[in-house]
């Protein structure tokens, strides 16, 4: 599996999102408290953008009048027609086993081990003598 760089860990701000280009296909990350997501950006009912969907948790409950509200930011909400996925899996949340986004593993790497630029700097040694700065080219 290839591995893509798309964005400085800080150019995602917890709570936002980016739309990348991977192989030509737009691509939706998510940072949800420090934690990145990355979905195809394209619902699989009708394609709607899920860039632009709402992002939201779960409210559950063990029974009538007991509630929690859980995994706060990690469902998206297509904003065509609401169908709703899981940041993690990708999968539906009505039919999870028949309907799914493509969902990408995504994490934070150190910047060195990531990426190697272009430059190369030309190095010198540098001495102190007689508290005179030499350098040997």
């Amino acid at each position: 599996m290839e591995r893509f760089v798309v964005a400085r860990a800080d150019e995602i701000a917890p709570g936002e999102r980016k739309l990348v280009s991977v192989r030509g296909r737009d691509v939706v990350v998510f940072n949800v408290d420090g934690e990145y997501f990355a979905l195809l950006d394209r619902c699989p009912h009708q394609g709607g953008s899920l860039c632009k969907g709402e992002q939201f948790g779960l409210v559950e409950s063990d029974g009538p009048g007991l509630y929690r509200y859980d995994r706060n930011g990690q469902i998206i909400r297509c904003p065509w027609h609401g169908w709703e996925f899981d940041l993690r899996t990708g999968k539906s949340r009505v039919d999870p086993k028949r309907t799914w986004v493509k969902s990408y593993p995504s994490h934070v790497e150190h910047g060195a081990q990531v990426v190697d630029g272009p430059y190369v700097a030309e190095t010198f040694e540098v001495k102190l003598d007689d508290d005179y700065v030499v350098i040997e080219a």
